[in-house]
């Protein structure tokens, strides 16, 4: 990485450039669910607004937000597997944060799947504490919050 990652709001034409990091990034799942999860069949111009796509430079990650009342639900965090193992990860987190923070929220929330264990043990690493598990939309989700 010769060059600091950057963040920008997606729009509407970077569809296809996040349904390819999705794509990319929650491949390895699928046999592990036993279906694709959820991520890789998202309506990525709809989400766009929510979205914000981590260039470094060329777009390798996103992060979909959505406020609910006093929290900031990551919907999404996505990288692609060329660029793990580099603390993008962490930083997109990290802008999760910054997002709910500036927003005036209290808490970060998000859920993973299951079968996702490299998640389970990814967000208790970054204080995320385990709030429950539970089947939504035939997904067996965990679900982590953190106060900020």
């Amino acid at each position: 990485m010769t060059q600091a990652p950057q963040f920008r709001q997606a729009g509407p034409a970077d569809a296809d450039t996040l349904r390819a990091i999705a794509e990319a990034a929650f491949a390895l799942y699928v046999p592990r669910i036993g279906r694709r999860p959820a991520p890789m069949d998202a309506d990525f111009a709809a989400d766009a607004a929510d979205t914000l796509l981590l260039l470094a430079p060329d777009p390798c990650g996103y992060l979909t937000l959505r406020r609910a009342p006093g929290e900031m639900v990551v919907e999404t965090v996505a990288l692609h597997p060329a660029w793990q193992g580099r603390g993008l990860g962490k930083l997109l987190m990290a802008r999760a944060e910054a997002e709910a923070r500036a927003a005036g929220l209290g808490t970060l929330s998000l859920y993973t799947n299951a079968a996702m264990t490299e998640n389970l043990a990814f967000y208790p690493r970054l204080g995320f504490r385990r709030t429950g598990q539970r089947t939504e939309d035939g997904f067996d989700r965990v679900f982590f919050a953190r106060d900020l």
